[in-house]
């Protein structure tokens, strides 16, 4: 039986908040793993930060609460809105992007090029990094963590109330 300092540590464990950990939301495509690897991931970790990909997380809970669980912990995310041209658009990151945004935290928002014709209008209105080349979207959203979220190594983002 869990008594009710056990519901709390419980609750604390779940609602702690990482402030180096950047939740990444984006199309899970063998298509996309470099631009993940070498931009994406390269990006967040040269401004001190720790990048999360929920498909790369171990866990046996319900994919849904395991997302939910790591944006809110996060202290920013980077949501990629690439996607196949022909399958359409990833309704998950749309998701993924939207929770983070109610939830207050800083939402980076990036897509290749080509497909800026498809985003959705409820996101287009935000500044999106529309990336050409690996190197684009690696420089451009390096520099975009800089302006919005600041280096963790030099400028510790300030304690984000609950």
């Amino acid at each position: 039986m869990i008594m009710v300092p056990g519901y709390q540590h419980v609750a604390e464990q779940t609602t702690k908040k990482d402030l180096s950990q950047c939740f990444v939301a984006m199309w899970f495509d063998l298509s996309m793993n470099s631009a993940y690897e070498e931009d994406i991931k390269k990006a967040v970790e040269e401004c001190g930060y720790t990048p999360l990909r929920i498909d790369q997380k171990q866990h046996l809970n319900k994919i849904d609460d395991e997302i939910i669980a790591e944006i809110r912990r996060s202290r920013f995310v980077v949501a990629d809105f690439t996607h196949d041209a022909e399958k359409g658009v990833r309704g998950g990151v749309y998701f993924e992007a939207g929770f983070a945004y109610g939830l207050g935290l800083p939402v980076l928002y990036t897509c290749r090029e080509d497909l800026k014709e498809k985003l959705h209008f409820d996101t287009r209105q935000y500044p999106h990094i529309l990336w050409k080349t690996p190197e684009d979207l690696y420089a451009e959203l390096r520099d975009r963590i800089r302006a919005r979220v600041g280096d963790y190594r030099t400028e510790p983002a300030p304690a984000m109330s609950e």
